[in-house]
């Protein structure tokens, strides 16, 4: 009694034979119809694409039509090959002689394609051509390439190379300039539907058309992924599969509740969208997967809105495809972006969280709470329309008057005629090397530039300048100011500039140090914004909001400036006639 034959998974069952089974790739399929009619066949190709596109399939095909000899044994070079011959039976069959196949992720190094270069001088023991299909090409070290370079440039006229691979970047150019590359593309969704219903009906196996479109969602393109999960369909169903089935399987929440889960989440039903959030993981559905359904759908709608002709999707239903279009006819743009970002982020957070559950419900709750958020647009005509508070009445006092102690410091500080008699009445020659210190400001950038934090935090705050010349500083000290602060300016002057400085102490200076004139600066700005009626508007409807930074447009235009790059004065034209 003979042994029941082994079962043959679907993927290797209805494995292209022929070009014309090889769906989706009817470019590369032309092209190469062409080369064998007009009998230019290159001596090496590299087939690129995602998993499951048929790159291994294909590279079989072409070494299977260089070889086949018909059923007469007389035939020669062609795109279809007859599948009867010893050649087309023995490739297929993977136990061909001279059409050798190497798995580059566990044969990387230079010795295994020196193994190639020695064998490729012998001619093929009984096919018209020596193949060589390398698949995951990118896997060869940098020395198997370069080993390789010069054998793939010049083969003798018995040997093809046929390369495959899904990181075609990592392929050196050396290698790409030496081959003809084909991408193959993505298989599109209607012809994907269109093979998995034939094979199924192949099978004797009823599964419905909405299943099928579940199918094709799930494989994004892979032929193998889609046979695959058509397989396990089948044994799923027992019978006839239909889509809740399918669904269950791949552990995905029904589109139409995740369809109503996004109208919660949009109108700000957090309790609602709670609910049907723990029904569907009740159900089965993976917290996971249901927010990236959130993510697709938020971009399905987006490009609906821009593109309608989008939605006329086949792995999308009816329902679906109507709820779509009303949807992006009325969400607008800002709230389908922000809800983008959002998920984007909330998908990370539940793929590191240790209960992603937990995390998927704290992500629904801050969606549904931005759901109903104004654009600064309207958020700003909505504040120029309010009433602003009344404003608060002028400080008065004897605070009031510190507009000319400003004044009055800020001569002192850029050392004018004016500051006092004690200067004007010191007139000693100004030696030349001091000369570069015209003011104290100029002091204060030497100690910045010498980087003496301590002593600069000091000068700026604790120290009020009564009078200034080149080599010689009066000032009074606040109470904080140590006491050695005079004698450690003087000497730390004295070593930078190489000349004496005298650093005297008085005691009749009321002028403001620097911290304070700053902080006068920015608390007269802050006090101007805050009696904008605008600004008023903004903190009566944010208590408790408060101004952490302003920038005027002297500073915009002055960090535009900084970050702007050198104009290139006399820059050399290639065209210009000398």
């Amino acid at each position: 009694m003979s042994a029941p034959s082994a079962y043959r998974v679907l993927a290797r069952k209805y494995r292209p034979e022929t070009f014309v089974d090889l769906v989706g790739q009817d470019a590369m399929v032309r092209t190469l119809k062409n080369a064998f009619a007009a009998d230019r066949i290159a001596q090496a190709f590299i087939m690129t694409g995602i998993r499951g596109t048929g790159k291994t399939t294909t590279a079989r095909i072409i070494a299977k039509g260089m070889n086949c000899i018909g059923p007469d044994g007389n035939g020669g070079p062609t795109t279809e090959p007859c599948g009867e011959c010893e050649h087309c039976v023995a490739i297929m069959e993977g136990r061909h002689v001279d059409v050798m196949e190497m798995d580059a992720a566990s044969n990387t190094g230079v010795g295994n394609i020196r193994e190639i270069i020695d064998s490729v001088h012998y001619r093929a023991a009984s096919a018209r051509y020596k193949v060589y299909i390398i698949d995951e090409v990118h896997m060869l070290s940098t020395g198997a390439f370069n080993a390789l370079l010069k054998t793939l440039e010049e083969p003798p006229e018995h040997v093809k190379f046929i390369f495959a691979t899904t990181e075609i970047r990592k392929v050196p150019v050396t290698v790409l300039s030496r081959c003809q590359r084909f991408d193959l593309r993505r298989i599109e969704p209607e012809v994907m539907i269109t093979l998995m219903r034939k094979i199924a009906s192949a099978e004797g196996a009823e599964i419905a058309d909405d299943a099928l479109a579940l199918i094709t969602r799930a494989a994004e393109g892979s032929a193998r992924d889609a046979t695959s999960l058509l397989d396990q369909a089948i044994s799923h169903g027992a019978g006839e599969t239909t889509a809740v089935q399918v669904r269950a399987m791949l552990g995905l929440a029904d589109r139409g509740r995740v369809l109503d889960l996004f109208d919660m989440i949009l109108r700000g039903d957090a309790a609602g969208a709670l609910n049907e959030l723990s029904s569907q993981y009740s159900d089965g559905a993976d917290p996971m997967a249901v927010l990236r359904d959130l993510a697709e759908i938020t971009h399905w709608v987006s490009v609906v809105k821009i593109t309608p002709d989008a939605a006329e999707d086949p792995t999308v239903s009816p329902e679906e495809r109507s709820r779509g279009l009303t949807m992006a006819e009325t969400l607008p743009m800002r709230v389908l972006t922000r809800l983008w970002q959002m998920l984007l982020k909330a998908l990370d957070e539940v793929a590191s969280a240790p209960n992603a559950m937990m995390a998927a419900e704290m992500a629904v709750i801050r969606l549904t709470h931005v759901a109903d958020l104004p654009s600064p647009e309207e958020l700003t005509r909505k504040l120029s329309k309010a009433t602003p508070p009344p404003a608060a009445p002028p400080p008065h006092g004897p605070s009031g008057g510190g507009g000319n102690t400003n004044a009055t410091a800020s001569h002192h500080v850029q050392g004018s005629p004016q500051s006092g008699t004690t200067m004007a009445a010191v007139a000693p020659a100004i030696d030349q090397a001091l000369a570069r210190f015209p003011s104290f400001e100029h002091v204060v950038e030497l100690i910045r530039t010498n980087r003496d934090v301590k002593l600069l935090v000091e000068v700026e705050n604790t120290l009020r300048l009564a009078a200034y010349q080149p080599g010689r500083i009066e000032f009074t000290p606040t109470d904080a100011a140590p006491r050695d602060l005079a004698q450690r300016l003087g000497t730390r002057l004295q070593l930078w500039t190489g000349n004496r400085w005298a650093v005297s102490i008085v005691g009749d200076s009321d002028a403001k140090t620097i911290a304070e004139i700053r902080d006068a600066k920015d608390n007269a700005l802050k006090s101007a914004a805050e009696s904008h009626p605008l600004m008023q508007a903004v903190m009566a409807t944010f208590p408790g909001a408060k101004i952490l930074s302003i920038r005027t447009p002297e500073d915009i235009a002055a960090a535009a400036v900084s970050e702007a790059l050198p104009e290139v004065e006399d820059e050399w034209d290639p065209f210009e006639d000398d």
